[in-house]
């Protein structure tokens, strides 16, 4: 199961959590393993069956003001009791001073209880983005990922069979590379792919016969992008005569990735066959599909419409 350590949330560039760390240094090390976030109110009444242990724990000013509102040995138990849960950590919100008690239990139990200026709507909205991404499973393909008109693009096959040459191609034409060879692939909420490229070797592509080509450098900025959403795997296979390719496309096909099943097209490759104008048209298939336009079956429907005609 992915996880992250308590420490990794003081440093999260890009996402402005502005923690600090106010008790608990020995916790930091705790593991965050579920990107949802609990605000611990019922808990800190009483009602403890519904507190998670691997979720980050939230304190804003209604927590705080109903713990400053108990009376001293009341809000000593409240705060011990939730204490006792073994959470992974608590965040106080909006800047706020907790009762020395939190503290004080933080220390002795080795629980992290850090804090943020920002509201609480703000921050659980920003940690639970960082908590998804972290969190998400991921793999590697061996692959490109394109965009091709605001569609990525997944070009899959065996070795050799000219998926970078495609990709280049399509460059050439005006679209985007995301990754050449080795595509890392993470599964967002709901059931989003978004692939980037490896970092080591990013905007970098391999041709034979040319070598290592910078296409950033070589097309402008343009030409590429760091990460995008996978909603099409084509599959780019060698021509086989013996094989029957769809013809109709009346048949969905899919291609599962991470427990996503995504649209998947087979296109044979033989000389002279220009495989990156029909990666282009099932860019442009996939967009008329989405918006409810099924050239195929609507063919189909006229076709029958015409031969029930004909019979009457």
């Amino acid at each position: 199961m992915p996880e992250i350590l308590v420490s990794e949330l003081l440093d999260a560039p890009g996402y402005r959590l502005g923690i600090e760390l106010l008790a608990g240094a020995d916790g930091l090390g705790n593991a965050i393993r579920v990107p949802r976030i609990q605000k611990p109110g019922l808990a800190l009444a009483g009602f403890t069956a519904q507190v998670h242990r691997n979720r980050v724990q939230v304190l804003g000013a209604t927590e705080i003001s109903y713990l400053e509102s108990l009376p001293p040995q009341q809000r000593d138990e409240s705060v011990r009791r939730v204490f006792g849960l073994d959470v992974a950590c608590f965040v106080i919100t909006k800047g706020l001073n907790p009762p020395p008690v939190v503290l004080d239990e933080a220390a002795r139990t080795g629980t992290p209880v850090l804090r943020t200026a920002l509201y609480s709507s703000v921050f659980i909205e920003r940690v639970t983005r960082y908590l998804e991404e972290k969190l998400a499973p991921d793999t590697r393909v061996h692959g490109v990922l394109v965009d091709v008109m605001e569609v990525g693009i997944l070009l899959i096959g065996e070795s050799g069979v000219g998926k970078s040459e495609c990709a280049l191609d399509l460059v050439r034409r005006g679209h985007r590379l995301v990754a050449d060879d080795v595509v890392h692939l993470k599964r967002m909420p709901p059931f989003r792919l978004v692939g980037t490229g490896d970092e080591l070797i990013r905007y970098h592509m391999e041709i034979r016969g040319l070598g290592i080509l910078d296409i950033r450098e070589l097309f402008g900025i343009t030409a590429v992008r760091d990460e995008k959403d996978v909603e099409l795997v084509v599959e780019m296979v060698p021509w086989d005569k013996d094989t029957p390719y769809d013809r109709l496309g009346l048949v969905e096909r899919h291609y599962a990735l991470l427990d996503v099943d995504l649209p998947h097209v087979q296109i044979p490759v033989a000389p002279g066959r220009n495989v990156s104008s029909v990666v282009e048209v099932a860019a442009r298939n996939h967009l008329l599909k989405r918006m409810g336009h099924d050239s195929a079956i609507l063919l189909t429907e006229r076709l029958q419409a015409a031969l029930r005609e004909d019979g009457q």
